[in-house]
């Protein structure tokens, strides 16, 4: 283990770990009540104050599950759970204010006041470390070889659970598309779009308002609203279109062979199926709003930077009030040859090298990358970014800054 002092750095180099990750696609994914009930037992069965499921990327510890804690994400820099990966083991903590590792950290001598701290690695069937499992606490406490057992199998069951998300090709609650599987489909038809330069859509889209229902009605209601909204999606859209649940209340629709004019005129139709359905079993009967936001395949489009811009114009038609279609703009810059996904741990170099941020790369092309970190503020116009694992180096310009991530391109070819 790392001593105090040693800044986390060299230890996420491992990029087998960051490419299991990725394959599991998970990161930043709705809340899922399978994930939520595991960080609920890990509260109750440890009566602490704090239950955690979390996956590890290059730079951030990010929750898949919490419950006690508000925010959804913590710099690996100061991640208790740091130390859980680099020993790839369970670390306790009985009293941090007595840990030389945390007795400073700002959520123990500041809220929450964390003074016992359990967490236990979350590995793949290959052994590779992808996140961890927590109990907290802000009271003192000791933990025996029972805890850690459970502890552990805990970490499995989530690790099952991730393992059964990859394998299911259906929402069993909805019957759409699961989100793997829509966006299985969807890379071939793209792929097939961009061969016969043919028109493709994407329509993304929300129930406004879903949390007031359940709130209101129930689970079970908000349960019959998402199956009635995709069976009614079902019996509008053609055969050979694809609806996919995202996750939670978000859906998304691949229209194949369908132009941008068509695209809204569907969404336009859908915006209206959903308004005038009833669930009449409800006490007063439910009835629901759509918002939705449509784009249209550009060159250097994958299916991430295709559902990003959907994304975006389903925000935009939130804020212009919801119940309402609103197209995504097509994109002013260059496109990005040879674009891949990927995740892969990066360093952003600057100041004369005396100022370095690790980050995760999410995306690199011919000449550019895409990569989210902590504090995208800071960066300057030009810095070094240095893929770990590689020789690799480039020097870079900023294109793009945005909250959490951004988007450079290479100016010259790589330092070896």
């Amino acid at each position: 283990m790392s001593s105090p002092t040693q800044r986390w750095q060299d230890v996420s180099d491992d990029n087998s770990r960051l490419a299991a990750l990725q394959a599991l696609d998970i990161l930043d994914s709705p809340r899922e009540p399978a994930f939520d009930r595991i960080s609920d037992l890990i509260r109750l069965v440890f009566d602490v104050d704090i239950g955690l499921v979390t996956l590890i990327d290059a730079h951030r510890q990010w929750y898949k599950a919490s419950v006690g804690m508000t925010n959804t994400e913590q710099d690996l820099d100061s991640a208790f759970c740091r130390f859980t990966l680099e020993a790839g083991d369970t670390v306790i903590v009985n009293d941090a204010t007595e840990d030389a590792r945390f007795a400073d950290h700002e959520k123990v001598v500041g809220a929450p006041y964390i003074r016992f701290y359990a967490g236990t690695p979350i590995f793949t069937s290959k052994g590779l470390m992808v996140g961890t499992i927590c109990a907290v606490d802000t009271k003192k406490r000791t933990f025996g070889p029972r805890e850690m057992e459970i502890l552990r199998h805990l970490a499995a069951l989530v690790m099952q659970g991730l393992e059964l998300r990859q394998e299911a090709i259906t929402d069993v609650l909805t019957g759409a598309s699961s989100r793997r599987s829509f966006k299985e489909e969807a890379k071939k038809h793209i792929s097939l779009s961009n061969r016969n330069n043919a028109p493709l859509s994407c329509i993304s889209l929300d129930i406004d308002h879903f949390k007031q229902i359940n709130d209101t009605y129930g689970h079970a209601a908000g349960d019959q609203v998402l199956t009635g909204v995709v069976k009614a999606f079902k019996e509008t859209l053609r055969q050979s279109d694809i609806v996919g649940r995202l996750g939670g209340e978000e859906f998304a629709v691949l229209l194949p062979q369908t132009e941008e004019a068509t695209a809204m005129d569907v969404a336009e139709k859908l915006r209206q199926v959903v308004k005038q359905l009833r669930f009449p079993h409800s006490r007063p009967p439910i009835s629901v709003t759509s918002s939705f936001g449509v784009a249209s395949l550009v060159p250097g489009d994958d299916i991430e930077a295709l559902i990003a811009r959907s994304d975006a114009a389903l925000y935009n038609a939130k804020r212009s009030g919801r119940d309402r279609v609103h197209l995504a703009p097509k994109p002013d810059e260059e496109p990005k040859v040879n674009r891949r996904r990927v995740l892969k741990a990066g360093q952003i170099i600057f100041n004369d090298g005396r100022s370095t941020y690790d980050c995760t790369i999410r995306s690199l092309w011919d000449d550019g990358a895409e990569a989210t970190l902590a504090l995208t503020t800071v960066l300057p116009d030009h810095f070094d970014l240095r893929i770990k694992g590689s020789t690799e180096q480039y020097h870079c310009k900023l294109l793009k800054r945005s909250v959490g991530a951004v988007e450079m391109v290479y100016l010259d070819t790589p330092e070896n």
